[in-house]
């Protein structure tokens, strides 16, 4: 079988946190306490980069303005973060690490801490078909209940999310060639290590290091 690649999102195939930039966008539309939410955003994505964030206390907070609008308001909003957010941030580069692994026949998987309403449509932009995100509690008419459904695609959540995932669709990692997975984050270091190939890809400094002590790749896609 051809190889598994997999794709972190946020400052892997994007230069900027996609999570990070809706809440922004959020507050400048107005559908949000901009200068709360603005200042406890930062405070969790710090902690993020520190490795110290709690997923959990994180995803109440980050998913509660999706459980306080209707769904289709929310959809139309989406649209407008593509074009004006998304849309600018999508790098040649990065379209083109996607295209390469494409043209090979590889399977390809965004895997993402970030909520599945905020990236399938950005996994759909890349052209990748399979995405791994953060789940979302549902009520039956499709609103948000603003709590996240199952384990969180995070750290060794990543992990069993993936596998999960294969496992859906009768598949493991073991009936691939061989796996790739491409991330910024020192929180991916366990999904990194259960790949074949790992990429520390536009790395933060801890994964840097990492990545310098265990001889893997590093790929700078922005510079």
């Amino acid at each position: 079988m051809s190889s598994l690649a997999l794709f972190d999102l946020d400052h892997t195939l994007l230069p900027i946190d996609s999570d990070y930039e809706w809440s922004s966008f959020l507050a400048r539309i107005g559908a949000i306490d901009g200068e709360h939410y603005q200042r406890e955003n930062r405070r969790y994505y710090e902690a993020y980069v520190a490795g110290t964030l709690d997923i959990q206390e994180f995803l109440r907070f980050a998913l509660a303005p999706l459980a306080a609008h209707p769904r289709a308001e929310l959809d139309a909003w989406h649209q407008r973060f593509m074009r004006e957010v998304i849309e600018p941030n999508l790098r040649p580069a990065a379209r083109a690490l996607v295209d390469e692994h494409r043209a090979r026949g590889d399977m390809l998987v965004m895997v993402t801490a970030t909520n599945r309403f905020v990236t399938a449509p950005i996994a759909r932009a890349f052209g990748i078909g399979h995405l791994v995100a953060t789940d979302i509690d549902e009520t039956p008419d499709g609103r948000f209940t603003g709590a996240p459904r199952g384990t969180p695609s995070f750290r060794e959540g990543k992990i069993a999310c993936t596998e999960a995932y294969l496992e859906a669709r009768g598949l493991s990692f073991a009936d691939f060639d061989d796996s790739v997975f491409y991330s910024d984050s020192a929180n991916d270091i366990p999904l990194l290590e259960r790949v074949d190939h790992p990429v520390a890809t536009n790395p933060d400094p801890r994964l840097e290091q990492h990545a310098r002590e265990r001889g893997w790749r590093i790929l700078h896609l922005f510079r």
